[in-house]
């Protein structure tokens, strides 16, 4: 119960908290109201860098949410020309996330990340189509268990500065498993060949729990 409510904090949270008390402490000095702010501000920031465990439904003939969000986009796309797939078909999900969700992102499927790639870019408005072309983003090309590729791209947004990656190339992944983070507004594309759909746009999504094709 208790880590339902103050679900444990991202690493890369913790030095935002210590910032955000040391403002706290310095607004109090100059009035009750501002502190009152500060607090706030503390408690969203903990709120934001939140990483709560997840129930994953473990299962290869399904593909879960890289993050938490809404569903943007359901699509039949050309794949990432940045990883050498433009000329073949993919479907596409895109999952946006506000500054309220989990930022936390991970892998939708078991199996190999047999490659990532970080792309520099522009902080445009995550929602925007514009965004997975021109804005910062990190690909992770992932072979499942059946050998179709997925791919999970991390969009930075408009208030993000900073895309985290927690994994390797050659990594064996568990289903839902941890992959990075974005910070602050943001988006999660997901790349899949071989499944059908299962969400609609509009749809919330949890990351690691929510079931976005089937096999």
């Amino acid at each position: 119960m208790f880590s339902k409510i103050f679900p444990k904090l991202h690493p890369e949270g913790y030095k935002f908290i210590i910032i955000a008390i040391i403002l706290t402490i310095i607004f109090y000095s100059f009035s009750n109201f501002l502190g009152l702010v500060g607090i706030v501000l503390t408690i969203w920031v903990y709120y934001f860098f939140r990483d709560p465990e997840r129930v994953i439904i473990d299962d290869d003939n399904y593909l879960v949410s890289p993050a938490d969000g809404e569903i943007i986009k359901v699509e039949e796309t050309n794949g990432p020309k940045e990883l050498g797939l433009e000329n073949k078909r993919f479907n596409k999900i895109s999952v946006f996330m506000n500054v309220f969700d989990c930022h936390v992102n991970r892998t939708p499927c078991k199996g190999k990340i047999e490659e990532i790639l970080y792309k520099p870019g522009k902080f445009f408005n995550a929602s925007l189509d514009k965004a997975s072309e021109d804005n910062e983003r990190n690909y992770y090309k992932i072979k499942d268990t059946h050998g179709n590729l997925i791919i999970v791209v991390q969009i930075a947004g408009l208030i993000a500065r900073r895309i985290v990656c927690e994994s390797n190339k050659d990594q064996e992944l568990a289903q839902g498993e941890r992959i990075g983070m974005i910070r602050f507004g943001s988006r999660a594309d997901i790349y899949y060949e071989n499944y059908l759909p299962l969400v609609k746009i509009g749809q919330k999504a949890i990351s690691g729990e929510t079931l976005l094709a089937k096999k």
